[in-house]
C-alpha cells in the first residue's frame, strides 16, 4: 500500500525516548521509526503487522510529530479497514497455486515433505510446525516456476540474467539490478500465472531498458502473452490479499 500522508518538518532536538502512551491504532500501538535519509514526516501502512507507521527524519521533536499522527486517524483507521483478514494455515484449507486450487490435506501420518496429489497437497508431521514447512515448500515451488520462467523470457528477448532469487517484500513484486540480478515475492507464486507472467516480462524487459519509457514498455508487452493491464489491476485489486496469506 503507497498511501501515505506527508509534512515537512524539521528540528534540531532530538528525542529519542519512546512515549509512555503510545497512541494505539486499530489494536496496534503506533509504529515510530527514525530514518537518516527521511526529509518529512510520513503516516504509511505497514501490511504485515496490520500496524500505523510514523517515520520521522532523525532529529525530528517527537511530540509534535506524534499530535500530528492523530490528526490523520481516521484516513489510517480507513486503510486498515481495507486490508484483508489474515489468512492462517490451517488443514483442508484451499490454496491458490498459479491457475490451480489446492486442497491442504494434513494429517500426522504423511510425510513431514509436502507432495503433491492430484488436487491435494499432502502434508504430515506435527501440526504446530504445519505453516512454516508449507511456506517453505511454496517459496521453494516460486523461486523453481519462476528461475525457469525469467530464463525462458531472457531468452526470448536475447539477455542474460545473473541470478534469480525471491524474497518477502512488502512494497513491490519484482526488482532488477543493472548486473543482471532479478528478484520476486514469492507470493507470486500463490496468483494466477498471468499475473506472474506479467511480473516476470516486466523484470526482463529491464535487462533491455533500465527505465518506464515507450520502449521498455513496448518490450514488456511483446514478452507477455496475456494482457499486462489486466495483470497489473490484479494485484492492485487483489495483492494485499497475498500478503495476508499464512498470516495470524
Amino acid at each position: 500500500m503507497q498511501a501515505n500522508w506527508k509534512i515537512m518538518f524539521w528540528t534540531k532536538r532530538a528525542v529519542t525516548k519512546p512515549p509512555q502512551e503510545p497512541i494505539w491504532f486499530g489494536g496496534q500501538p503506533l509504529d515510530v521509526r527514525r530514518s537518516p535519509r527521511a526529509r518529512s514526516m510520513r503516516l504509511s501502512i505497514d501490511q504485515r503487522k496490520r500496524a500505523v507507521r510514523l517515520t520521522l527524519p532523525a532529529r525530528a521533536a517527537l511530540s509534535p510529530a506524534l499530535a500530528w499522527a492523530e490528526t490523520r486517524r481516521s484516513w489510517a483507521e480507513a486503510q486498515l479497514a481495507k486490508l484483508p483478514h489474515p489468512q492462517p494455515i490451517v488443514p483442508g484449507m484451499l490454496i491458490g497455486v498459479g491457475d490451480e486450487q489446492v486442497r491442504l490435506d494434513w494429517d500426522a501420518r504423511h510425510s513431514r515433505v509436502p507432495c503433491k496429489m492430484g488436487s491435494r497437497l499432502q502434508i504430515g508431521g506435527p501440526l504446530e510446525t504445519l505453516a512454516a514447512r508449507l511456506m517453505r515448500y511454496l517459496r521453494a515451488q516460486a523461486k523453481r516456476v519462476m528461475t525457469a520462467e525469467t530464463r525462458q523470457l531472457a531468452a526470448k528477448a536475447g539477455v542474460t540474467i545473473t541470478a534469480v532469487g525471491v524474497g518477502d517484500p512488502v512494497s513491490r513484486w519484482g526488482s532488477c539490478s543493472a548486473s543482471g540480478a532479478i528478484r520476486y515475492s514469492w507470493r507470486l507464486i500463490l496468483a494466477p500465472a498471468f499475473v506472474r507472467q506479467a511480473i516476470i516480462a516486466h523484470e526482463v524487459a529491464h535487462r533491455v531498458h533500465m527505465n518506464h519509457g515507450k520502449a521498455f514498455h513496448a518490450l514488456a508487452d511483446q514478452l507477455t502473452d496475456g494482457d499486462p493491464k489486466a495483470a497489473h489491476h490484479w494485484l492492485k485489486t487483489h495483492g494485499s490479499s497475498l500478503h495476508a496469506f499464512g498470516r495470524s
